[in-house]
């Protein structure tokens, strides 16, 4: 079951991580080797986690790389699901469908 617009990941890392040790962004962003800009556009919602950041902020924080990843997954798709009707999209069927296509396995080489 997806989550109903599930917060940006950077701001669980500023209330779950940087918070609570009441570290600062500098500080942040120094233990994990990226640059205070870098790190503010994420903690600001104007950059999403990487796989690359997903890793650095595990290695961090003794979370896993997946959870980050998950999080931000969870963020797009809640946003892109409520543009579904915005988007010109023609249904198609699966090519394996087809009877008639080589592709079917009927031609296959």
């Amino acid at each position: 079951m997806r989550m109903h617009n599930p917060p940006h990941p950077g701001r669980i890392i500023r209330q779950l991580c940087l918070e609570p040790l009441g570290m600062s962004v500098t500080e942040a962003a120094s233990a994990l080797g990226v640059s205070r800009k870098t790190l503010s556009a994420l903690l600001n919602g104007r950059a999403g986690i990487s796989p690359e950041m997903a890793v650095r902020l595990s290695i961090a924080f003794g979370t896993s790389s997946e959870s980050w990843m998950n999080q931000q997954t969870q963020h797009d798709l809640w946003h892109a699901e409520k543009r579904r009707k915005d988007l010109r999209v023609s249904r198609v069927a699966a090519l394996g469908m087809r009877s008639n296509n080589r592709w079917a396995g009927r031609d296959a080489r």
